[in-house]
């Protein structure tokens, strides 16, 4: 077996905020992060499978690229996470909430369009910090 990665970007806006709280405890927890604000987003996409023969892929780049854009970019980009995309309504748009939510929309298209294994997802928040998502 052996990886590879595509790193796609994105930009988008959320807001870390629990609407069971008063906006005191939610500025205590979340701090700045309580208010409406952005990112650039830096999304990597890593898929192991088998280097097929014909082709010396273990997907084509153009292929995960496409299923990248197609359903996560387009959904996200230049959105307000809480309220616009559909994939994280209901879901505090935490970016470790974010990253499972794009594990569950992507894992099966890969699988079952393409035969290979979502290894990871890691999804950049800020230079300072991001989160590695290997599924359950």
């Amino acid at each position: 077996m052996i990886q590879i990665t595509r790193r796609e970007t994105f930009n988008a806006a959320h807001r870390l905020y629990n609407t069971k709280w008063t906006a005191e405890k939610n500025f205590e927890v979340f701090g700045p992060c309580s208010r409406i604000h952005g990112h650039n987003w830096e999304l990597f996409v890593t898929v192991e499978g088998e280097v097929q023969e014909e082709t010396g892929f273990v997907i084509d780049l153009k292929e995960l690229r496409d299923v990248m854009r197609n359903y996560v970019i387009s959904k996200v980009d230049h959105t307000f996470l809480n309220e616009d995309v559909d994939f994280l309504k209901g879901v505090l748009p935490s970016t470790e909430n974010f990253a499972i939510a794009i594990w569950r929309i992507l894992q099966p298209v890969l699988l079952n369009d393409f035969g290979v294994n979502l290894y990871k997802i890691k999804l950049t928040e800020t230079s300072n910090h991001f989160v590695e998502y290997y599924g359950k």
